[in-house]
């Protein structure tokens, strides 16, 4: 028979981990924020342009979470056309038409860079 008696509680890395978020300088994110509209604007398939120059970005902070939130503005209707481009839709006939995934595969290698990043300023502490 194996037993394991485990003393104590992980209070010290659990006050690692929030001194890190605090020392951390997340000023960096906007670099990559900016990374990922220009990868989308490039990415968007384009018949009139509008939805490729709708892309936009903001950085939220809240309680010791930071995002990266990337937004399309160009909505119709109520429709966000950005993503019935990257999901498909319905036409008007009642055909369907296929999405194309372009939004993935964009942001795929900022996500990669940006990870790679905060990596190394976790590894600075």
């Amino acid at each position: 028979m194996i037993s394991f008696k485990q003393n104590g509680d992980f209070s010290k890395t659990t006050d690692y981990l929030k001194r890190s978020l605090d020392t951390i300088n997340y000023s960096f994110l906007s670099k990559y924020g900016q990374k990922g509209v220009d990868a989308l604007i490039k990415a968007t398939p384009k018949d009139t342009g509008k939805t490729a120059a709708s892309w936009r970005y903001r950085i939220t902070h809240n309680k010791g979470e930071y995002r990266i939130i990337w937004e399309n503005t160009n909505i119709q209707n109520g429709i966000p056309i950005a993503i019935i481009i990257q999901y498909g839709h319905a036409a008007k006939n009642g055909t369907w038409v296929q999405g194309r995934d372009y939004i993935n595969p964009a942001l795929r290698p900022i996500l990669d860079e940006l990870s790679n990043e905060i990596r190394k300023e976790v590894k600075k502490l």
